[in-house]
C-alpha cells in the first residue's frame, strides 16, 4: 500500500518500542461506544497481566467518553491528570485510541508530547460527523440515545490539529479494508509514523490481540506473543 519503510503489513509483535516503559495507559475509545467495549476491556487485560507479570506498576484507565467532542477530550484530559498525579505530577502515559479515540489521543499527544497507539483513528472527524447530522443513534453498552446536531461538528472543527509535531511518537494500525474510514486518510495525516496494516482488517480491528506485543512495545513494555489474552474483538 505504501513504498514507506515504515508502513509494514501485519502485527509484527516484536517490534521495537521505547527503551523508557511508560507508567501507565489511558485508553480512549470511539465515538458511541464505552468503557466496556471488547477493546477497552482487551486492554485493561493487558495492563493487569504486564503489572503482575513485572512486578511493576502499570496503571490504566479506559474512561467512559461523552459523544460531545468537546466534554470527551475534556474528561480524557482529567483522566490523564489523574495518572501524571499517581507519577509524582510527570506526563508518563501511553494514548491509545481507537476511531475517535484515535484523533482525542492525537490531539492530547500533541498538547503533551506523549507515545500514542491509534488503531483506525479518525483523521477528519468534523467532515464524518456532517454527514449524520440529524442522526438519532442508542450507544449499545449505555442504553444513551441522542442526536448528533451541529455542536458535535463545530466542536470538532475547533478541537482539529493542523500538523504531527513529531511522527515518531505515533504507532499507527489500519485495516485496509475499513468500512467507516478511508486508510489512506491516515497514512498521510501520520506520514512518517510507524504503521501496521492488517490486511482485509475492518473498522472494528477484530484481530486486535495479535497487535498488542506491537502497541505495548510502543510504550516500552514487552509482552510476549504466547501470553496475548485470548479476547475476541468485535
Amino acid at each position: 500500500m505504501s513504498g514507506d519503510a515504515r508502513v509494514t503489513e501485519g502485527p509484527l509483535g516484536a517490534v521495537a518500542g521505547p527503551s523508557t516503559p511508560v507508567s501507565s495507559v489511558l485508553y480512549l475509545h470511539g465515538f458511541n461506544s464505552a468503557a466496556a467495549s471488547p477493546k477497552a476491556r482487551l486492554i485493561e487485560q493487558t495492563c493487569r497481566h504486564l503489572e503482575a507479570e513485572s512486578g511493576e506498576p502499570l496503571a490504566c484507565l479506559a474512561p467512559d467518553l461523552s459523544h460531545q467532542p468537546a466534554t470527551a477530550l475534556a474528561r480524557a484530559e482529567a483522566c490523564l491528570d489523574t495518572l501524571a498525579e499517581r507519577n509524582g505530577g510527570l506526563h508518563n502515559t501511553l494514548l491509545i485510541g481507537s476511531s475517535m479515540g484515535g484523533f482525542l489521543a492525537t490531539c492530547l499527544a500533541e498538547r503533551h508530547g506523549l507515545r500514542a497507539a491509534l488503531i483506525n483513528p479518525a483523521v477528519a472527524p468534523a467532515r464524518l460527523v456532517a454527514d449524520y447530522l440529524g442522526a438519532t443513534l442508542t450507544n449499545p453498552y449505555t442504553e444513551e440515545t441522542f442526536t448528533i446536531g451541529d455542536a458535535h461538528r463545530d466542536e470538532l472543527e475547533a478541537m482539529m490539529w493542523s500538523s504531527i509535531v513529531d511522527p515518531e511518537r505515533y504507532l499507527v494500525l489500519l485495516g485496509s479494508a475499513d468500512e467507516t474510514l478511508d486508510c489512506r486518510d491516515a497514512l498521510g495525516a501520520y506520514a512518517g509514523a510507524r504503521t501496521l496494516i492488517e490486511p482485509g482488517g475492518d473498522h472494528g480491528f477484530s484481530r486486535l490481540a495479535a497487535y498488542l506485543p506491537a502497541i505495548f512495545a510502543h510504550g516500552g513494555w514487552t509482552l510476549p506473543s504466547d501470553v496475548v489474552p485470548r479476547v475476541l474483538v468485535d
